[in-house]
């Protein structure tokens, strides 16, 4: 099954809801980045909620998510769009401890809770929108709970869930989101809080196979859920040579001479899909001719 988000409506309209699996998502980061499993869990937790925060928006709108809570990890950067195109990265990829309490990886330990969760959207306007909310728990389902809440006014549940394999693989990655919209009545939130307290974690439920349709339907009911559409997601990156020749070229000639003069070539990487790419003497010294 390949990576897709469902976006619908329930309760006659007064619930929007999404949800998603991610497991290719994130396996291709786990890769590229050579996550270790604690590091794979908070990573891809990160996608997961920013992929669906991203499909919430409208037109060719993006948004960039940054999450410093001061753990071990550093800091968590994800860029997405409407499109369900995400990329992003960890800052230390070699970070892992023993299960949680609960038996699960700990990822709290590993983000940390002292620090934010900061949301910049590019909605196309002349300045960007920019929400900021301390993080409550390190979970980062909650936290994107808590933002939403905060940030956004909008009463709201996240969930998100990565399992992985003791190879380091991913096994399954996925999540929802729940919105309350204005006029919804109290049976139906009663309805919801209920079964949000009930239902199994979300990673399980990809585990088990559910496709994001069934997740919903656990969640709202089936016969409360009317499914709108359903999009592909994937890691895709923007990164490109052309890109990293322009920022070889703003750092000037004198800066590009020194380089052809102490190394005599350049390699770049990229710090979101760990893309290298390579710049000879020859190409150097062209790229200081257009910087003069």
């Amino acid at each position: 099954m390949s990576d897709y988000l469902v976006r619908a409506l329930a309760f006659e309209g007064s619930i929007r809801a999404y949800a998603i699996r991610t497991t290719e998502m994130v396996s291709y980061a786990q890769k590229n980045h050579d996550t270790w499993p604690t590091a794979s869990a908070a990573l891809g937790r990160a996608l997961t909620a920013s992929t669906m925060m991203g499909a919430s928006l409208k037109g060719e709108a993006k948004l960039t998510v940054k999450i410093e809570g001061g753990g071990p990890i550093g800091a968590i950067i994800v860029d997405t769009n409407t499109k369900g195109q995400t990329r992003g990265y960890v800052t230390n990829p070699h970070v892992h401890f023993e299960l949680n309490k609960h038996g699960k990886l700990d990822v709290a330990r590993a983000v940390g809770k002292d620090g934010f969760l900061s949301v910049v959207k590019d909605l196309g306007m002349r300045e960007n929108f920019t929400g900021q909310v301390p993080l409550i728990s390190g979970e980062l389902g909650e936290d994107f709970t808590y933002y939403y809440v905060s940030s956004e006014q909008i009463p709201a549940s996240v969930g998100v869930g990565v399992l992985v394999n003791p190879d380091n693989s991913i096994l399954a990655s996925g999540g929802f989101m729940i919105q309350v919209m204005p006029g919804a009545s109290e049976e139906t939130i009663a309805f919801l809080e209920k079964q949000l307290s009930s239902i199994r974690p979300i990673s399980k439920m990809v585990e088990a196979g559910l496709t994001p349709e069934e997740i919903l339907a656990e969640i709202v009911g089936e016969d409360n859920l009317k499914i709108l559409d359903k999009m592909p997601v994937q890691f895709k990156c923007s990164c490109s040579k052309e890109r990293f020749e322009n920022a070889l070229i703003s750092l000037g000639k004198d800066e590009i001479k020194a380089i052809i003069e102490e190394e005599g070539k350049a390699e770049t990487v990229c710090h979101f899909c760990n893309s290298a790419y390579h710049f000879t003497k020859e190409e150097l010294q062209s790229l200081y001719e257009q910087s003069k």
